[in-house]
């Protein structure tokens, strides 16, 4: 996996920002094109994860922690941008707090306001590409966060939406979610439904969606395995232990 570290010049940021405005939709040689995101699929599941994005409008992943949901859907959507047929990357994710563990109220701009719950999407992007690109792509537009209480009314043209934490998510706002797809864009829905922190547990949205859209034109629909897991070995044994306790 590649990280950019060093400084951006003002020509590469200029290069960077006319690629990528609204106005142009034809990639360059230059600028953002050829930003190299280097990161190898590790298992089956990932590669056939990053195809469905690629022929599908929308695509709904499920699975466990540590088989790489959200870093491989930032990762094509970056390559997504980078081909110039889209404007930008949204990103939606429900605010919902781990339980007994909120944090209150948060002063600041909207932005300050979702950086706490939007941190794992920064997390992933900084791996992939850099902090400082990241950072300069956000002040340009090209990565918007999306509060999921802001989105009703509203169609998303030109852009990949990267929806995270989907088990989270009621099937009444994954509604108002999915029907803000509009011309010329990709939504890519991830989520673990072992880890869902809804008061009610049924209320949760995404086996349910996962399994509806299942085989449809269109949809593309994947469940990641513990054989997917890329992270610490010590997270299947976690996971199991916890389940023995659960079903005790």
């Amino acid at each position: 996996m590649t990280r950019r570290s060093k400084k951006l010049s003002k020509k590469e940021q200029d290069e960077i920002f006319e690629e990528m405005s609204p106005s142009r939709h034809q990639p360059k040689s230059t600028g953002v094109s050829s930003i190299n995101i280097d990161v190898k699929y590790k298992t089956e599941n990932q590669k056939n994860f990053a195809k469905l994005i690629k022929d599908n409008e929308i695509t709904i992943a499920a699975g466990y922690a540590g088989t790489g949901k959200t870093f491989l859907s930032c990762v094509e959507a970056l390559k997504l941008l980078k081909t110039g047929r889209y404007n930008k990357i949204c990103l939606i994710k429900s605010v919902t707090e781990l339980k007994g563990e909120g944090i209150g109220y948060l002063k600041g701009t909207l932005a300050e306001k979702m950086f706490p719950y939007m941190f794992s999407f920064k997390m992933n992007l900084y791996k992939i590409i850099g902090k400082e690109l990241t950072e300069f792509l956000e002040a340009n537009g090209m990565i918007e966060i999306l509060p999921l209480a802001f989105i009703r009314g509203i169609n998303i043209d030109d852009s990949i939406v990267i929806v995270d934490e989907a088990q989270n998510i009621s099937l009444d706002n994954m509604k108002t979610i999915m029907t803000r797809i509009g011309t010329n864009s990709k939504m890519i829905i991830v989520g673990d439904s072992k880890q869902i922190d809804l008061v009610k547990k049924k209320e949760s949205s995404l086996e349910i969606v996962l399994e509806k859209f299942k085989d449809k034109e269109s949809f593309g629909t994947i469940r990641f395995e513990k054989t997917d897991q890329v992270r610490n070995p010590l997270i299947n044994l976690i996971e199991e232990s916890f389940d023995e306790m659960e079903n005790n």
